[in-house]
């Protein structure tokens, strides 16, 4: 089946912001001081080069920030930031600035005690908002000490996560959620006005209701607020089954629907229009349980969703980078479902991939469509990524036909594919029984099978235009490069001479 016919030129331009790689999700903060999670994220940096990293639990008591002792009958208090310099300065060798997601709550300062996941990250509101105050003051003024005043105004603060969700805020308390954060914004902004703060960081239940009254309650009291959060997901209710939970697709519309519905609220606030929305969650499935992770479907769904989220956001942060995440508890398997672009075992998955493509991609966009994006570098380059996904269980190939007007000449199309066929490991762990601990021989077979198929084609251009084409299979996502070269001839050298010099693309 052929789903694209035309021709495209290389002077022409499109609308494309691309924001990939702004920012990555991460389990809670203590796991960054584990090396299977540094050798994950160090893997990630090399080859995406995220910007930034935000994640949970930065006030749990395993990062040791909050303390109390008794003096002369007197409840005193004392931070120690001894594991947050740790976790902050790995992040900043590795080339990454942190995105401040402040919350949950020290136990010894909040207010009950409801927790959320395996590891009981506290969500309830503080029981004295003064020395909650006191708390981010301390930690904003001790950054400021370590990392310096100029580099910590470059990092976004958000308040809390998915206080919408009464598992993540006690009640979901909408009033409380809003008091949490007036103290909080006032408490930043009296370290450095320019240090950006914000919020709501909400998720799916109600969220234009919640969205509408957070931003009216911040312009009636004259809240400080430099951008908008929230989260989005694209999966229906799960049905679970053992460890597992297995849920259905949305349509990449109707996720992109919600993101126009919140950019529509924000702007219709004259003093908000405009104003940067940031998704600092988003994957297929919210849950770590659902095999729909580790997929290539998953790899195609993404792809499409990071070719059209920059029209409405100014970064849209991927939940997670690595496996190494305990929110429903360790996982039995390399190939649990959990978030992660790399699988324990440093196994990359197909969906890093598409943001290692998305990476080279640049953002100077000739041509568009919901199959795939080109775009051209300072040089002529042109780069492009097609996807093809597929939920349900049936064999189709679409082809891809393209033709290009370039300048007369020699090139070299570069093509690498990430398939169900050629960059799949999770079929390979399957093919191999499944293993929970796989083998250090088995686990180098695993990343074998995890790198794209790579093809090159030479070309020569006569009639000032190149044809080719693209095929993809079910869920297959496709990365190419077409380079104007060179033509270097040495003497006697004939590559029609010689096997497997010239092969059919």
């Amino acid at each position: 089946m052929e789903i694209y016919n035309d021709k495209i030129h290389i002077d022409d331009s499109v609308s494309f912001n691309n924001n990939a790689t702004f920012c990555v999700g991460t389990g809670r903060m203590s796991l960054a001081l584990r090396n299977e999670y540094h050798n994950q994220l160090k893997k990630v940096q090399e080859e995406i080069c995220f910007s930034h990293i935000r994640g949970h639990g930065l006030f749990c008591d395993d990062m040791a920030i909050y303390h109390t002792y008794e003096e002369d009958g007197v409840e005193k208090i004392e931070y120690n930031f001894t594991y947050v310099d740790m976790v902050f300065d790995d992040y900043q060798s590795l080339g990454l600035k942190p995105f401040v997601e402040l919350g949950f709550m020290p136990e010894k300062l909040a207010s009950g005690n409801q927790t959320v996941f395996y590891w009981k990250g506290n969500t309830t509101p503080p029981s004295d908002y003064q020395k909650w105050a006191d708390l981010i003051t301390a930690t904003i003024q001790h950054f400021i000490s370590r990392y310096g005043r100029e580099e910590v105004i470059t990092w976004p603060f958000e308040v809390w996560n998915e206080p919408n969700l009464p598992g993540f805020w006690k009640d979901a308390d909408r009033e409380e959620y809003f008091k949490l954060y007036n103290v909080t914004s006032n408490a930043i902004k009296n370290c450095d006005l320019r240090i950006r703060v914000g919020g709501p960081a909400i998720c799916g239940v109600d969220d234009e209701n919640w969205l509408m009254c957070f931003l009216n309650y911040c312009s009636n009291n004259k809240v400080s607020i430099d951008f908008v959060t929230r989260h989005v997901y694209a999966t229906q209710a799960p049905k679970k089954d053992g460890h597992y939970e297995y849920q259905k697709l949305r349509s990449p519309e109707s996720l992109m629907s919600e993101l126009k519905n919140s950019r529509r609220i924000i702007d219709s606030f004259p003093e908000y229009a405009g104003m940067e929305m940031h998704i600092t969650e988003f994957n297929t499935s919210y849950t770590p349980l659902n095999p729909i992770h580790d997929t290539n479907l998953n790899a195609a769904y993404v792809a499409r969703l990071l070719s059209e989220m920059g029209d409405f956001c100014a970064s849209y942060s991927y939940w997670t980078f690595g496996d190494v995440f305990e929110e429903s508890g360790v996982a039995f398997t390399p190939f649990s479902g959990c978030f992660g672009l790399v699988a324990n075992g440093m196994i990359p998955k197909p969906t890093f991939w598409a943001f290692s493509f998305f990476h080279n991609l640049g953002s100077n966009a000739i041509a568009r469509s919901e199959y795939f994006i080109i775009t051209k570098d300072s040089e002529d380059n042109l780069h492009g990524i097609a996807w093809y996904p597929v939920e349900e269980n049936v064999n189709i190939n679409v082809t891809l036909h393209f033709t290009i007007e370039l300048n007369n000449g020699f090139y070299i199309l570069i093509m690498k594919r990430v398939d169900e066929l050629t960059c799949n490991p999770l079929k390979t762990w399957i093919d191999m029984g499944s293993p929970a601990y796989p083998s250090k021989e088995q686990l180098v077979l695993l990343r074998e099978c995890a790198r794209p198929q790579i093809r090159t084609k030479q070309y020569e251009v006569n009639h000032n235009a190149m044809n080719f084409d693209i095929t993809l299979s079910a869920n297959a996502l496709c990365y190419f490069e077409i380079q104007r070269i060179q033509c270097e001839t040495d003497q006697g050298y004939h590559p029609e001479c010689i096997r497997g010099a010239r092969l059919p693309f």
